[in-house]
């Protein structure tokens, strides 16, 4: 029955906290809403005529939902960069950060899960997946295995902060006992997301352009990339914004991290262009069309270019000392949109050109999809907010559970 009340009463604590605040939070979420609305519409409107108003064919089946999928599974994953020092290595300058990265990691999978329900044209298109009701095809298929995945990594992600939060709301001290075995789980689960993530493209041997065996550590890498740098600077703007303080060596830390993966990431990227370009056969054709078009399709050349230029400038920001601790945030937002811009765009649609027949069809998303895809984005950003709005007072002690005085009479 205590547990109860006191899980009403953070209930009611937290919505009474996330619908009040200042003028700037009101603007923030407004702004928020207003984006999933116009998306909902556009949502509505893609429900109504089908995937005929995006800019997909039968050749791209494949474009900006699933390449924000792909990316945001990286960006959830990454938040065991933070839990793996704090509470593996016992490294606690990360303490403050990881309660932060747990907010992004469930924000992000919100999204990855909503990019793929879009991308299947609606939510009733996902019924014969429902265990019990339809066939998930478990294990053949590896999106079964990708749903599980995911789902699982969400439950881990909620369950763990949520117990350690519900102690610290009502001034107790959370038991490790209780949440340790958890965090073990989610560093080994968080790795397991993005390479069953990775073998879904793999396993498709009709599009050479994905059977890479780089593709899972490649994936890894840059996800471990972003995420963190992603992370810094929601670090920044949320000790700029609130009294939550976070240590410098906090950031500092983190972008050792950071400048660690992107060096790595780059000498991937060598590996890679090296294998396709050395010698050029028949599957080095997707390649072709990606870096250096063919013939008069080139879309996707100056994207490309775009991204690997922005990691190349931010790596070198974060080598050199004295640009790395005076151009931190600039980097790490050049991090973030070249590794979108290359694991979005840059891998999904380069494998589905040439087609099966060899025709080239090129894919450039409608003014629908990129409606939907920032409203995704929006929502993201959304829970986000929430999440770290009400841990953010736990912590500080700000929002605390008041017993009753027949709760105080039987302790």
């Amino acid at each position: 029955m205590k547990l109860i009340n006191v899980l009403w009463s953070l209930f009611k604590d937290s919505f009474d906290l996330i619908t009040h605040g200042r003028t700037r939070y009101k603007i923030w979420m407004a702004s928020l809403t207003a984006l999933m609305l116009i998306g909902t519409y556009a949502y509505y409107f893609q429900i109504e005529h089908g995937l005929s108003v995006t800019g997909m064919t039968d050749g791209v089946v494949w474009g900006l939902y699933i390449s924000n999928f792909t990316f945001f599974v990286g960006i959830a994953a990454a938040a065991v960069m933070l839990v793996l020092p704090t509470y593996i290595l016992h490294d606690y300058d990360f303490a403050k950060a990881v309660i932060i990265g747990e907010g992004m990691a469930i924000a992000a999978l919100i999204m990855s899960m909503t990019f793929v329900v879009v991308d299947m044209g609606g939510p009733a298109n996902l019924w014969h997946m429902i265990p019990f009701i339809g066939n998930l095809n478990f294990p053949e298929s590896m999106l079964s295995w990708d749903m599980i995945a995911l789902l699982g990594y969400l439950m881990i992600n909620i369950s763990i902060p949520a117990y350690i939060l519900t102690c610290k709301y009502q001034g107790k001290e959370p038991k490790k006992s209780v949440y340790i075995p958890g965090v073990f789980l989610s560093v080994f689960w968080a790795v397991g997301i993005h390479l069953v993530t990775a073998f879904l493209y793999q396993g498709l041997m009709a599009r050479p352009f994905w059977n890479n065996a780089l593709l899972g550590p490649r994936f890894l890498i840059s996800a471990f990339t972003a995420g963190p740098a992603l992370m810094i600077i929601a670090l920044g703007i949320i000790r700029k914004v609130t009294d939550y303080h976070i240590k410098d060596v906090t950031l500092v830390k983190i972008s050792l991290l950071v400048t660690g993966m992107a060096a790595i990431n780059m000498i991937m990227l060598v590996s890679e262009l090296f294998k396709e370009f050395y010698f050029v056969t028949h599957h080095s054709i997707s390649a072709q069309y990606l870096f250096f078009g063919l013939g008069e399709y080139n879309a996707l050349v100056p994207w490309i270019w775009t991204g690997i230029s922005m990691n190349i400038i931010a790596t070198l920001i974060l080598i050199t000392k004295k640009l790395h601790n005076r151009l931190l945030y600039p980097a790490c937002a050049l991090l973030f949109v070249g590794i979108w811009i290359e694991k979005g765009f840059g891998l999904i649609v380069p494998g589905f050109i040439p087609g099966q027949y060899g025709k080239i069809v090129e894919y450039s998303p409608s003014i629908i999809e990129i409606a939907i895809t920032i409203a995704v984005w929006a929502l993201g950003a959304f829970v986000f907010t929430l999440l770290t709005r009400v841990a953010i007072h736990i912590e500080l002690g700000k929002l605390r559970y008041k017993p009753s005085h027949l709760e105080k009479e039987v302790e």
